[in-house]
């Protein structure tokens, strides 16, 4: 078996993803590799493929429970025999999962870091043969990564302690140069491959929202979506709790997840989002890593997330299936000073002094990318795949920036004043004082320093103070100042020598919001928009299907298989098992499980609706149902004895009745029939 076969075999794919095939192939010819790949992009299947054609165990460090959890069930469903060693076993489970491995049966191991310093491990290890040691979410050897774990450096210790080195391979969604730099170096990684497929997640739009009245936001954008599955995540447990309890209020089916809840309730709410209880989930940044549900369609930033990591990183837990889904930013001024109260109190107990000034300025700094993301006018996307160094050239034409107006202000002459403003503080100040001593604010602050005396004191005073942080914002950006990464930063003079030139302009854009028919014509594509009315009632009877199993299983409905498969399969109806194994994502195993429930359901649904059409998957069917829609009007007018061209003579009310019955799901047989009679048969 190659890894091909490996792929359709056990996970039901017919192909890989871009990347996937490059990355096997190293691992597979014995090097270590280190892969940069977005959420969703398949990252598992890159060391599962290899771990099933290598010899002995491949042991995967994986930081949290619930992600070793999720991923061990995943596999065993898919045929592949796997366990996991965490602090939730009893010392006897534990005891079996080691028998299991030394038998053979285990072809993957799941453990969390801090096992690896145990010496029931350690002697486990050295018992067994190791292909392979996966370190997945690898950004948390870095100092410089976002989520940073101590334990993750015992990993090289337990390396160097095997008898024989295994391939090594390293697997994150995030990871700037410096972050990759630090995860090849602290794991030692041996002239590896290191890969990374782009950051871009195609089917994500990206949007931010300067809203006043967030509750009414999230309340509004539920009613719109009210089948959608969404995350919401808030900068602080009291925020959670509060938006949890409006949603309750609402009738709105929640659940809620934060550091300050028991861990049995902290269980049951990601149960209830992950077991489709709950739509909807309202969470600090404790909820997510490893949770794999893969019909999540929004994700919805309450706060500014304190890091651009932080924010792709949780904003890619929306369309995990690679379906069109929304990742809004709620932006106020107020998150700002949020997040700069707790990057002050953040716990650096256990790291020196040296090493804690420069985290501090590293935050600080982050912190400053994400409130320029806030206030840019340019493209959202092309925004954040800029900071992990993939630049693009043109807009994305996707995301909220791009589907808004935009009208640019010449403010040249603004910008200078701003520069002799930050000339007269001599670099002491940060952005409230020169934004108060431009707008000539009466502050007993700007009294106490003086700066109302400044020759600049109120000189921008008829702008609104919105125009003039935009325009700050563009300052940074084209390097005329710059902020410092200190705790407390200044603004500082930088490379003013263009604006000495007449010909050199600062261009301020300001928007409104275009209309909802452009947003609407702008949408991405889903899967279920190729389904018709007769396909979305297929779909739904499966949906239904899938939540029996999944109850019956003790499963998530995600793991039997995911909404992607479901759409699949309503498009295709397959009536038999070679059938269903063409259905992307079924493969043999899944299938010897429910397979047949599925197809039964399918010839249930077809046999009740005879040549029912399920869906109109192109431009091409599109136009061929409009050919026998308008061969149909044809005959009706013949019939009627009127000319063939007398369109005028077909009513509104009768072009209504035929059209809902295209949408209702015109059976092929009838339109056969009005197609053979009048143009010569269809395709």
């Amino acid at each position: 078996m190659d890894a091909r076969e490996v792929l359709k075999t056990y996970f039901g794919y017919d192909s890989f993803k871009p990347g996937q095939k490059e990355i096997i192939d190293s691992i597979l010819g014995g090097k270590d590799v280190l892969a940069i790949m977005p959420t969703g992009s398949g990252k598992s299947v890159c060391y599962q493929v290899p771990a099933m054609l290598l010899p002995g165990i491949t042991i995967v460090i994986s930081p949290l429970i619930s992600l070793m959890q999720d991923q061990v069930k995943a596999l065993n469903e898919a045929g592949i025999k796997a366990g996991y060693i965490n602090s939730s076993l009893t010392d006897a489970q534990i005891a079996k999962v080691y028998s299991n491995s030394l038998s053979g049966i285990y072809r993957i191991l799941y453990v969390a870091p801090e096992r690896l310093e145990s010496v029931e491990f350690i002697n486990f290890a050295g018992k067994i043969e190791i292909s392979m040691v996966t370190v997945d979410e690898a950004h948390c050897i870095s100092q410089w990564g976002q989520d940073f774990r101590p334990s993750y450096l015992k990993i090289v210790e337990f390396i160097d302690g095997l008898a024989k080195r295994p391939i090594v391979s390293g697997f994150t969604a995030t990871a700037t140069e410096e972050v990759k730099t630090d995860i090849s170096c602290v794991l030692k990684l041996k002239e590896p491959q290191i890969i990374a497929t782009g950051f871009d997640r195609e089917n994500l739009s990206f949007d931010v929202e300067t809203v006043k009245k967030k509750d009414d936001f999230v309340l509004e954008y539920i009613e719109k979506h009210p089948k959608d599955s969404g995350i919401i995540y808030c900068a602080t447990r009291k925020s959670v709790d509060s938006l949890y309890e409006l949603l309750l209020q609402a009738g709105v089916s929640a659940a809620r997840y934060h550091a300050g809840m028991n861990n049995e309730d902290r269980k049951e709410s990601q149960d209830d989002f992950i077991y489709d209880r709950a739509s909807i989930i309202v969470a600090t940044n404790a909820f997510g890593m490893g949770i794999d549900k893969s019909n999540v369609r929004f994700v919805i930033h309450y706060n500014m997330p304190q890091s651009m990591e932080n924010y792709y990183q949780e904003a890619g837990r929306a369309g995990r299936d690679g379906e069109p889904s929304q990742c809004i930013l709620l932006f106020s001024a107020q998150d700002i000073m949020i997040n700069r109260f707790l990057l002050d109190h953040k716990d650096f107990t256990d790291i020196q002094d040296e090493d804690a000034l420069l985290i501090r300025q590293r935050d600080t700094r982050r912190l400053q990318v994400m409130e320029g993301y806030c206030r840019t006018s340019g493209c959202l996307r092309n925004y954040i795949l800029d900071y992990f160094g993939e630049k693009r050239e043109q807009p994305c034409g996707n995301c909220g920036n791009c589907h808004r107006e935009f009208k640019e202000i010449d403010m040249t002459d603004d910008a200078k004043k701003v520069i002799n403003c930050v000339y007269e503080t001599k670099g002491r100040y940060g952005l409230n004082i020169i934004l108060g001593t431009l707008l000539g604010a009466n502050r007993a602050r700007l009294k106490e320093l003086g700066t109302i005396n400044y020759k600049t004191y109120g000189v921008l005073k008829d702008r609104p103070e919105s125009e003039l942080r935009m325009l700050i914002s563009q300052m940074l950006l084209d390097g005329f100042i710059y902020q410092t990464a200190e705790k407390y930063s200044v603004i500082r003079m930088g490379n003013i020598e263009p604006l000495k030139d007449p010909n050199t302009h600062v261009m301020i854009r300001t928007y409104k919001d275009s209309e909802p028919e452009a947003w609407a014509s702008r949408r991405s594509r889903r899967s279920t928009d190729s389904l018709t009315k007769a396909g979305y009632e297929l779909f739904e009877i499966l949906r239904q299907l899938r939540l029996t199993v999944a109850r019956e299983e003790g499963m998530p409905p995600y793991i039997i298989f995911s909404d992607k498969t479901l759409i699949d399969m309503s498009i295709k109806t397959p009536r038999d098992r070679e059938a269903m194994l063409n259905v992307s994502g079924v493969g043999s195993a899944k299938y010897e499980k429910y397979g047949e429930r599925f197809v039964d359901a399918v010839v249930s649904f077809l046999d009740e609706n005879p040549g029912v059409v399920t869906s109109i998957k192109d431009d091409e069917e599109s136009s061929e149902i409009r050919n026998i829609t308008s061969s149909r009007r044809v005959e009706y007018n013949r019939s009627k004895n009127r000319p063939d061209g007398a369109g005028a003579s077909w009513s509104e009310e009768e072009d209504r009745q035929l059209d809902e019955e295209f949408k209702s799901g015109m059976k092929i047989s009838e339109m056969a029939r009005i197609h053979d009679r009048t143009s010569g048969g269809i395709r």
